[in-house]
């Protein structure tokens, strides 16, 4: 790796000299500049960004810790980040922690030792523990998708707990009493989306079926094995509802592994409206998260405290919406 001293001395020039040349300072002579930017061209030179970082205490890199790459979700996520930080001239380094918290903990270790400008999380269930240690709290932070309690950051999410009840509620008004539900067990969102599903039940007078409401790792393969047990039970659903994508596409695979038509043998709901899920016949009823600008809000908030790191806390509270298409026996709005 080519380092500062060797194009000093290939330039004939103290490291200082090239330290103010790269960083464009003055009272560099014109004929010095050249000479430098020569050999910083000729050797493929890359200055040590963390290093000036250090020196200067300043970054203009943010990172964005996601809990699931695989999940749509959180690519539309990254892709508003992204954007937005390009825009405002960062740069967005990206994790993934795969609902591990351990893998959390290493990411934020490595982030606070590099110095980034600041962090957007979406945290596992563990979080509060891997943020105990106040130096973390020390970057500037947000939230997303989740809440963690007791911590004074700030947050974007939507209201989990009302757009469960609300496409809960679609289905129990359309016909539906056996509605069965399968939650993410890695989040608060799971558990949020769990509670205002159940409420929904209550509210109509329904009492829930323990059989049929179930927490698992919000993945396809669970989705799919968590419904096939739900359809052996003797009070086989007439509906479902999953919490995310990935849950409902396992959930369409153990309906088509059972021979089962979609809403003939059962209704179908879900949270994400994804691609695929427009494109099923019938098409899939969902709530529409705000994706993007979930991920554009919380870019937006972090810089604006990396620029005024005294500014009060804030919590963006997005709204969802119901889209309302064949899967559950209804017409399309």
């Amino acid at each position: 790796m080519v380092k500062i001293k060797d194009v000093a001395d290939a330039a004939g020039v103290s490291t200082a000299t090239v330290s103010r040349v790269l960083a464009d300072k003055p009272h560099v002579r014109p004929e010095v500049k050249k000479r430098v930017m020569e050999v910083v061209e000729s050797l493929g030179y890359r200055p040590n960004r963390v290093a000036q970082n250090l020196r200067s205490n300043s970054s203009k890199i943010i990172a964005l810790i996601i809990s699931d790459i695989e999940n749509p979700f959180f690519q539309r996520v990254s892709r508003a980040v992204d954007d937005a930080a390009h825009e405002l001239g960062y740069s967005v380094l990206l994790y993934n922690t795969d609902e591990n918290p351990e893998k959390e903990k290493i990411c934020l270790n490595f982030l606070r030792d590099e110095n980034v400008a600041g962090v957007i999380l979406s945290p596992t269930r563990q979080a509060i523990n891997n943020l105990a240690d106040t130096s973390f709290l020390d970057m500037p932070m947000v939230i997303i998708d989740r809440h963690v309690s007791d911590l004074d950051v700030d947050n974007v999410v939507i209201d989990n707990v009302k757009s469960a009840h609300t496409i809960t509620s679609h289905l129990i008004e359309h016909g539906y009493k056996r509605i069965a539900g399968i939650f993410g067990i890695g989040s608060t969102t799971g558990r949020e989306r769990r509670e205002g599903f159940v409420r929904a039940l209550k509210d109509h007078d329904i009492k829930p079926i323990p059989d049929l409401i179930k927490y698992t790792n919000a993945r396809e393969e669970d989705g799919f094995n968590t419904a096939m047990k739900m359809f052996q039970t003797q009070e086989r659903p007439d509906a479902i509802f999953t919490s995310n994508s990935l849950l409902a596409a396992g959930v369409l695979l153990a309906i088509r592994e059972n021979t089962m038509t979609i809403p003939g043998d059962i209704a179908f709901a879900s949270f994400d409206d994804t691609t695929w899920g427009k494109l099923l016949d019938p098409a899939l009823t969902v709530i529409e998260q705000p994706t993007y600008e979930i991920g554009r809000t919380a870019a937006e908030m972090l810089i604006k405290r990396i620029q005024d790191p005294k500014r009060s806390n804030r919590e963006v509270v997005l709204n969802t919406k119901l889209i309302i298409r064949q899967s559950c026996g209804c017409l399309e709005d």
